[in-house]
């Protein structure tokens, strides 16, 4: 009897992790609250790590790498960004081990080999960066300095769960410096931008721009801009962020530069980043209770053909035709796999790649074979279609295209159907209860009110979007007047 798995109607929560063995993208560690990252996972990793590499380069960013460890002494230097971390920092305290006299074979901390400052895994890099750029920076022709680095950062996180919310992630920060306020802002917004291309055009999420409010900004930032999006269970999950340091982090590792007037002031500065919790949100925006469903953008394997045979000589000859569109599909740049193993039955494979989520599956049998015909099936609509074999790379690369703005327009269609304009405190509490999703609601500015909202309904202030700005109104909680409405939702 075949495995009967959750469905996202069931335990989304179970689903979701489930998902994650089936296509065999990760699984939890030996290391508490860290995850290994597999193969096939890591190869859609790398697929979102090498086009938003491209997108960095192309605005004009280059890649750097700067240290593991912080000393403690230059991560408390911004005071606002320590004690926004603190709780969440893993610390190194000595430098040695040595054997334990008192349990042979065993090891023990030596106790003479403490550290003569505590160094601090990086949750994250401005610090050590900061220091770094105070060597780099005397002049208005030093700067801007465009910095990407592609790291590994440490949040000692209690409550952990695949790509979403782990101890050890992967990511990328951004860290620029700016002669002045406006082109560091512009570089904020910019980013933010490339943020949101990269996760309508590549994730095929559709994402709210907006500002963060000031309760819910990076430790150490002046304004945090984000994009935010909904998952196929209603919930909110921070997609990418970019801040607008100010001069905040220039005081504080004291980065000061002449001007043109030949003027002396602090330098101006942008951090941004986005993680592996992307793949949660690929994950949660698109898959079904079949397994994984991968835009073609990001898919390892866009194309897989599987063939039916019962002799070498079917096979052989199946092979063959195969093998002269894998020519064809390469030369378009489409990945192609041809599943030939003769251990695994045709009908365990269609099952493995639905799981896995890749896109296009290809059948041929012998009669396919004479008739000059081959079953394509598509992973996002479930169907199933015979096409002649006759200029087949050509219709591959257009369904793929079709593919990937079906599953853009169908998540962007879900996204609208449940999001909300809600002008009364009472209607929100109890349509967020009966129905989730996105609400559209006034809101005073005040944190007393933010705080209000999230105690007593969980949802929090998940954006101040930009689209709209300037539409003023009163709280749905105080009456107080509002500047504009804002996104509330429970989120991830």
């Amino acid at each position: 009897m075949a495995q009967k798995f959750a469905t996202r109607t069931e335990d989304y929560s179970k689903w979701y992790n489930e998902t994650i063995d089936r296509a065999s993208l990760a699984e939890n560690s030996g290391v508490r609250g860290c995850m290994v990252i597999k193969p096939y996972g890591y190869a859609i990793w790398e697929k979102i790590q090498a086009q938003l590499d491209k997108m960095f380069k192309e605005t004009g960013h280059q890649n750097a790498y700067f240290p593991l460890f912080v000393p403690k002494s230059l991560f408390e230097a911004e005071e606002k960004n320590a004690e926004g971390f603190a709780k969440e920092c893993a610390i190194v305290t000595h430098y040695r081990l040595k054997n334990d006299p008192a349990n042979p074979g065993k090891l023990m901390v030596d106790p003479d080999a403490k550290l003569e400052e505590e160094l601090i895994v990086r949750p994250t890099s401005e610090a050590i960066i900061w220091n770094t750029y105070k060597g780099w920076i005397q002049s208005y022709r030093d700067l801007p300095i465009l910095i990407n680095q592609w790291a590994n950062v440490v949040r000692w996180e209690m409550r952990t769960r695949l790509f979403l919310r782990t101890a050890e992630f992967l990511w990328q920060e951004g860290h620029t410096a700016h002669s002045t306020e406006q082109e560091a802002y512009e570089e904020a917004e910019r980013m933010l931008g490339v943020y949101a291309e990269f996760a309508e055009n590549y994730l095929a999420m559709p994402v709210i721009q907006g500002h963060k409010s000031e309760s819910e900004r990076f430790a150490g930032a002046v304004d945090t801009l984000c994009i935010e999006a909904m998952m196929q269970d209603t919930k909110a999950l921070q997609a990418g962020t970019s801040h607008f340091l100010g001069q905040n982090f220039a005081k504080a590792f004291d980065v000061k530069f002449t001007d043109k007037e030949g003027k002396i002031d602090h330098v101006w500065a942008t951090s941004w980043g986005v993680s592996t919790r992307l793949m949660g949100a690929l994950i949660m925006t698109h898959s079904d209770d079949e397994g994984l469903v991968l835009p073609p953008k990001l898919a390892p394997i866009q194309v897989v053909a599987v063939p039916i045979f019962k002799t070498d000589e079917e096979a052989k000859a199946i092979g063959e035709k195969f093998d002269d569109l894998a020519v064809k599909l390469k030369a378009r740049g489409i990945s192609f796999k041809y599943d030939d193993d003769n251990q695994k039955r045709p009908g365990w494979k269609f099952a493995e790649y639905e799981a896995k989520g890749v896109p296009v599956r290809l059948a041929m049998g012998p009669r396919d074979l004479a008739n000059g015909l081959v079953e394509v099936a598509r992973r996002d609509e479930k169907t199933k279609e015979t096409v002649s074999f006759e200029n087949l790379d050509q219709f591959i690369a257009d369904l793929l295209d079709q593919i990937q703005d079906n599953l853009y327009q169908r998540s962007l269609k879900f996204r609208d159907a449940n999001m909300h304009k809600v002008d009364t405190y009472e209607e929100f509490k109890v349509q967020l209860t009966e129905k989730g999703g996105f609400y559209l609601c006034h809101w005073d500015g005040t944190a007393e009110t933010e705080a209000k909202i999230k105690e007593e309904t969980q949802a929090t202030i998940r954006c101040i979007p930009f689209e709209y700005a300037g539409e003023e109104g009163v709280c749905m909680v105080t009456g107080k007047p509002s500047k504009q409405r804002v996104v509330i939702a429970k989120a991830y």
